[in-house]
């Protein structure tokens, strides 16, 4: 092939796969393909000098791929150019780099870049990177993105640049909850990436999926700071959370760069990240580097790892329900990699399975990596023969699957048939074990995912007997005997209670925490009971209404969820203190707003619970029902404010709260 050509090809590609990688999309290709082809394209330039502008190795990232137009917010420029670094994946590169000077060590983490300004301590504006020149302004997000204080004590002009992360944990949770294929993401950058495009509608998505800022670099501050490393110091003390770092020299690099290895091959992150960074404590002698279209040459030099790739058999393919998809796992011969047994790789799907070229059992050979040394990776299929068996049976319920294409990707999955599959309930499970639910400690989604396949859970009251499954739980992968003690401990402590819990617990359409405090607080538990067992209606209760009603009525109506229900009372107690109806106190019968930012009380949440603890309610919206809105900007113009003042109902600050109802 001419190489003039292969260049505009490898641009494409690269293109192509940057696009579907920073949109949330499916990844088109691995991190190994793509610095594979990155390099290929990197060596073809230099020998050619043919260099395209478009050329993922001359601009700082491919800008289509920013964030729809359906989200409510503006482009906006960056102030200081948010530029990639060079990187290198030969540690003799980054000592002749280093020089002779002080450098810092630290992750090179891999989520989506994020730009925080602050005026006078108060956060003005979050862009995201962008094209590196334009951003998109997300601020309304300020609240559900953990790491992001929106006060600091410094008062002056603040810039902070930082990684918005989803861990590996979080990932494979949210992703197992998913039953369309379209809507499964390919790795946690992809999966941020995506978060980040929801609109101010979905705002309790973002929160719930733990998206985390982690700070990387103090850009710009009013004091004068000149090192590095004084520079993260500062933003520690700001309460940024900042990203892990090591003071170090070129001589001393190899040695501190086995050691940071080590704790990825160790499995210890679970944090993502793809390299390491190393950056000049300097940072007026690093400021006095050349721009180029790519990066700024000082700003820091990223370490890529070698990719390390192991051939192994084909054992098996473990198929594991989750959802509504049956997903492939390839089971191999065990090999070494990164430190590491590896034994076990997802193939994702029938249509992976196809592009790969898996064959039969025993007689497919393949290769494997960690991508980012952390999740196994079929990458390709060195030797095959014959066809892979598509399973006919689910593998939780023995009902008949079936093969379903994507009509947007085309992508090839199989289903299960059995609409009642427990499979397909992993969010229920996950729900009633919550913190919120009945606070079952290590019982997480991935061991939910576990139990279900192996057909140790199909409804709620078997997770009470799991001590039946003893021998076969501690021998699985990641499940020691002290893990599962301290499990089955879990277990048992929840079997006592609050209803209040036990009702967000059982998973019924529309009713969370709130609508069950409502309930318990306005007919107890003698109440509640009653109405269940005689298909009573709630729509008296304030806040429940008629569709919520309903919502409980049919539940309890529906036979399977009746049975499940009544084997579950005969495995719990409720505790007393939960089944009281609302008691007096500071707030008693009071109806309260809360608007804006807070600043006594820790967060909305936390000044929500003190007033229910004092006998009051919290609602959203302002009526005639509404004793206070709680604001703290009285002359705000907001719809909330403007309807209080028509309403005639007082506006107070939250020092006028603590003064009239005490502090928390």
């Amino acid at each position: 092939m001419d190489k003039e050509k292969r260049i505009n090809d490898l641009v494409y590609r690269l293109n192509q796969a940057s696009d579907a990688y920073y949109g949330g999309k499916e990844e088109l290709m691995t991190n190994h393909e793509w610095d594979s082809l990155f390099d290929e394209l990197f060596s073809l330039e230099k020998e050619t000098n043919y260099i395209r502008l478009d050329s993922p190795t001359q601009v700082t990232s491919h800008s289509s791929y920013e964030m729809s137009e359906e989200t409510n917010s503006d482009k906006e420029a960056h102030e200081y150019p948010a530029l990639s670094i060079a990187k290198t994946k030969d540690i003799r590169v980054l000592q002749e780099w280093a020089e002779d000077r002080d450098i810092w060590l630290s992750w090179k983490l891999d989520g989506l870049t994020l730009v925080l300004s602050y005026d006078g301590g108060t956060l003005v504006r979050i862009l995201t990177r962008g094209n590196g020149i334009i951003g998109t302004n997300i601020i309304y997000m300020k609240n559900a993105i953990k790491g992001i204080p929106s006060k600091v004590s410094d008062t002056g002009h603040l810039v902070v640049r930082g990684e918005a992360t989803i861990s590996y944990t979080d990932f494979e949770a949210i992703n197992d909850t998913l039953d369309d294929i379209d809507d499964k993401y390919a790795n946690p950058r992809n999966l941020a990436s995506g978060t980040l495009a929801l609109d101010q509608k979905n705002l309790d998505k973002v929160k719930d999926r733990n998206v985390t800022f982690i700070a990387f670099t103090l850009v710009h501050t009013d004091q004068v700071i000149n090192s590095w490393g004084e520079r993260m110091k500062y933003l520690d003390s700001l309460g940024f959370i900042t990203v892990e770092r090591e003071a170090t020299n070129a001589s001393a690099l190899p040695g501190v760069i086995e050691k940071w290895t080590h704790k990825v091959d160790s499995g210890e992150m679970d944090i993502p990240v793809d390299g390491l960074v190393i950056t000049y404590d300097d940072t007026d002698y690093a400021a006095d580097g050349s721009i180029t279209a790519h990066h700024a040459t000082r700003a820091g030099l990223a370490y890529k790892w070698q990719d390390v790739s192991a051939i192994s058999t084909l054992d098996h393919i473990e198929w594991s329900c989750a959802a509504s998809i049956i997903t492939p796992v390839a089971v191999f011969d065990p090999v070494q990699l990164e430190g590491t047994t590896v034994s076990r790789a997802s193939l994702c799907n029938i249509s992976e399975m196809e592009r790969l070229g898996i064959g039969a059992n025993k007689v497919t050979e393949l290769e494997i990596i960690k991508a980012n040394k952390i999740i196994p990776k079929c990458i390709s299929v060195v030797r095959a023969q014959g066809e892979f068996v598509i399973p006919s049976e689910c593998p939780v319920c023995q009902a008949s699957t079936e093969v379903r294409v994507s009509e947007n990707s085309g992508t090839k999955t199989l289903r299960c048939t059995n609409p009642n599959c427990p499979a397909k309930h992993l969010k229920r499970f996950a729900r009633f074990a919550s913190k919120t639910g009945m606070n079952i400690d290590g019982l997480s989604i991935q061991t939910l995912h576990a139990f279900v396949n192996k057909g140790f859970i199909h409804e709620f009251a078997d997770i009470y007997h799991l001590d039946k499954y003893a021998n076969d739980i501690v021998s699985m992968r990641g499940m020691e005997k002290k893990s599962y003690e301290n499990l089955i401990a879990a277990v048992e402590r929840s079997r006592k209670v609050n209803l209040v819990n036990f009702i967000f617990a059982l998973c019924i359409p529309t009713i969370g925490i709130d609508a069950g405090k409502k309930i318990v607080g306005a007919i107890g538990s003698k109440g509640f009971f009653e109405r269940i067992e005689n298909s009573q209606p709630f729509d008296d209760i304030d806040g429940i209404g008629p569709e919520r009603s309903s919502a409980i009525i049919n539940w309890f109506s529906d036979v399977d969820n009746k049975e499940a229900y009544l084997h579950l009372l005969n495995e719990i107690e409720f505790n007393e203190s939960a089944i009281k109806q609302k008691s007096a106190g500071k707030c008693s019968d009071l109806v309260f707003v809360i608007t804006g930012d807070v600043h006594i009380f820790k967060n909305r949440d936390a000044f929500k619970a003190y007033i229910e603890s004092e006998g009051g309610s919290v609602t959203e919206s302002v009526s005639r029902k509404t004793s206070y809105l709680v604001n703290n900007d009285f002359n705000s113009t907001s719809s909330k404010n403007k309807k209080a003042k028509a309403l005639g109902i007082p506006i107070i600050t939250e020092d006028d709260f603590v003064a009239k109802f005490g502090e928390q």
